[in-house]
């Protein structure tokens, strides 16, 4: 009797695990809406860097580019040396890759690049340093940042564990393609 139940059982578990294998790919949406609200989230940021600036983000945008699969994320900046009452204002962009983190079950921004950093009423001579400093500065603040995190509806599916394996930008969202463990 039990040599049968120890059988049954290993039928069912190669029943299933047959199962699971016959599971395709799987694709989840993320409107673009939420991506803006997660980003939001994060500001207005307020940080002195290297004890020489004030700098305050606010107002961010996020953007998605289809063609090059990154996302863009544009925000607006005030920068003031902490001794004196001048300020600058200006804005910046900042793209980057999503990549899945597993520890974290979150999508996160990988590989940030300045798109464009523009600084009003800024001495040329200054601009360059500015310049270099908000290059740093995106890198600290979108670097790894969380932007979606994975419900866990989305990493399990009719019973099966489920790990994304491609991300993908439209105009309008975000595309998750899942697929079964193996």
């Amino acid at each position: 009797m039990k040599l049968r139940a120890v059988w049954f059982a290993m039928l069912v578990t190669a029943f299933l695990a047959s199962c699971a294998s016959l599971l395709g790919p799987r694709d989840v949406e993320i409107p673009l809406a939420r991506l803006q609200e997660a980003v939001a989230s994060r500001f207005p940021f307020n940080n002195r860097y290297l004890e020489l600036l004030d700098i305050h983000l606010t107002n961010p945008h996020v953007a998605l580019q289809p063609d090059s699969n990154r996302i863009l994320t544009s925000m607006d900046a005030a920068i003031a040396p902490p001794l004196t009452n001048r300020s600058w204002t200006g804005n910046f962009a900042v793209s980057g890759q999503l990549k899945f983190d597993p520890s974290r079950n979150a999508l996160v921004l990988g590989d940030p690049r300045v798109e464009t950093f523009n600084v009003s009423g800024l001495d040329p001579l200054y601009a360059n340093q500015i310049a270099k400093v908000g290059r740093l500065l995106a890198e600290e603040l979108l670097k790894d940042i969380p932007l979606y995190t994975l419900r866990p509806g989305d990493l399990h599916y009719a019973g099966t564990s489920m790990i994304p394996t491609k991300i993908t930008t439209k105009a309008n969202a975000l595309v998750v393609t899942f697929e079964p463990a193996r």
